[in-house]
């Protein structure tokens, strides 16, 4: 029998929703009735393509015994993580609070029913393993200590929210200079696999953002050192694994640091960030072959993950099927339609399809003036957009803009920055949302590049393009994270980036 999920239209959600667990989607029915009940919250959040969230699902969410005492005991709440990444944002940061460690996929939150969280893990085994609960056990005894020791799980839980958003934090900045490219050199010659190409070990990531940051090195100072280690990344990648050689597009990741056993899903965001990388390699060497890998690579995106002119999220072949998530994530389509409008520099057809995609983001998901994050095809958007929505439409624009010289696109992209601006910055930092769940955000890139190293390489475009006064929130927000990047360049790629830009005074790499 479906329980209160079966309305939802997250695939990762509704993929949940015939468990034998009452699962609520995230929402005021929940949380009223854990307080009605005095019940405690199992909060789960993941997302379609994640492992070890499919293997919890098949082992613990799918057992009768677990159903029971969740659903007896507890008001167990499933988050998609895409669909709600200021949810997910939030409790990674408990996470990290609780465990002095950054956490992953599945999270999993107890919480009281005022939202104080009490006990946080990632993957939790049905059975027990070396001195962890297994989950039927870790279920019963926090059920216990609810009734027991109810007033010190409060105290823990509210100690923990004080730290989520520190009212006083210690900035410690330092002078912004160029000497900053000789500390990106010196970390790529020791962090660079030099054996296979990449950065670290496995499972392999591309790490796009620090090889494009390689490349901008390279175009102010023409040093081969960094050139070489992007271009032998880039070739590890398309000859392993990794990259798809029959259909094109590349894989989430090498499950070896060979580049040779790929975690078989495929993402609008990888192949956008990508397609970019290997279009920007043969515009530097003029290779045939990456110019044959970036055509591949946006012709399978457009053949095999968009319909009408919008980029689904990714297509998961991991279960020996293939299955799409269709969902239409503001950020990641922006990716997309930058890499078409950047690949028209080489072949034109492809600027009409741009114009066209972008066309669709804009009639799909920004709506009656409200911009929002996502909405799965067919249904109508429901969650507005947060910083990297705004940051990366807004990047689009400016790209949009450059290669058509329509002012349109500049003047909407310099709204979009208005509305950045307004909604999430404070200071020199900046909020990821601003609406239930508000919580700083942070510069280091992830699976992408961050939102406010995005949000920044906006600000600088449209303070060149528009208005000078706009440098300001630049200078602040670099000002502000000056002790990171000048330290650890290549923990956030894409804001050392825009760092170089500042300090050029806003040369347009891309165009040299």
């Amino acid at each position: 029998m479906p329980n209160n999920l079966e309305n939802e239209t997250s695939p990762y959600l509704l993929k949940h929703a015939n468990n034998p667990i009452n699962w609520y989607p995230w929402g005021e029915e929940a949380l009223a009735k854990a307080k009605a009940e005095n019940k405690s919250i199992f909060l789960s959040i993941g997302y379609s393509s994640c492992h070890w969230c499919q293997v919890m699902e098949k082992e613990s969410f799918q057992d009768d015994k677990i159903a029971e005492l969740l659903n007896e005991r507890f008001i167990a709440i499933k988050v998609d993580k895409e669909e709600r990444p200021d949810i997910d944002k939030y409790y990674q940061k408990v996470y990290q609070l609780m465990n002095r460690r950054s956490g992953g996929w599945p999270t999993s939150i107890f919480m009281t029913e005022n939202l104080e969280p009490f006990y946080a893990a990632t993957y939790i085994s049905p059975e027990a393993r070396r001195e962890e609960f297994g989950f039927e056990e870790l279920l019963r005894t926090v059920s216990k200590k609810y009734i027991t020791e109810y007033e010190t799980l409060v105290e823990k839980g509210s100690e923990i929210l004080q730290h989520i958003n520190p009212k006083n934090k210690t900035i410690e900045a330092t002078k912004l200079n160029l000497n900053i490219m000789q500390t990106i050199t010196l970390h790529v010659g020791h962090l660079l696999d030099k054996k296979e190409g990449g950065f670290g070990t496995a499972p392999k990531f591309p790490h796009a953002s620090t090889l494009a940051l390689l490349f901008d090195q390279y175009l102010l100072t023409k040093e081969k050192e960094v050139l070489n280690a992007a271009l032998f990344s880039l070739e590890g990648m398309s000859k392993g694994g990794v990259y798809d050689h029959v259909d094109g597009g590349f894989y989430r990741y090498a499950i070896d640091e060979k580049w040779l056993v790929p975690y078989r899903v495929k993402t609008t965001y990888d192949n956008a960030l990508l397609s970019q990388l290997y279009l920007q390699a043969y515009q530097i060497t003029n290779n045939q072959n990456y110019k044959e890998i970036t055509f591949k690579t946006i012709d399978f995106m457009l053949q095999q993950m968009s319909e009408d002119g919008l980029f689904f999220a990714k297509k998961d072949q991991t279960e020996n099927e293939t299955t799409t998530d269709k969902t239409i994530i503001t950020s990641w389509n922006a990716m997309m339609v930058s890499a078409l409008f950047k690949i028209s520099s080489i072949d034109k057809k492809y600027k009409a399809i741009a114009i066209t995609s972008l066309e669709s983001l804009l009639d799909n998901l920004y709506i009656n003036g409200i911009l929002y994050h996502s909405k799965v095809l067919g249904t109508e958007p429901k969650v507005k957009a947060f910083l990297e929505d705004y940051a990366y439409l807004g990047e689009t624009l400016i790209t949009a803009y450059q290669t058509t010289h329509d002012e349109g696109y500049l003047i909407m992209a310099s709204k979009f920055a208005n509305s950045a601006i307004e909604q999430f910055y404070d200071h020199g930092q900046w909020k990821f949302s601003n609406g239930e769940f508000k919580i700083q955000d942070d510069i280091f890139d992830t699976t992408y590049p961050s939102s406010i190293s995005t949000v920044v390489s906006l600000l600088m475009s449209i303070s060149s393009l528009v208005d000078v006064h706009y440098k300001k929130f630049v200078f602040k927000t670099l000002e502000i994270n000056s002790y990171a990047l000048m330290r650890q360049p290549l923990s956030s790629p894409k804001l050392t980036q825009m760092l170089l830009r500042y300090l050029k005074d806003d040369i347009i790499l891309g165009n040299i």
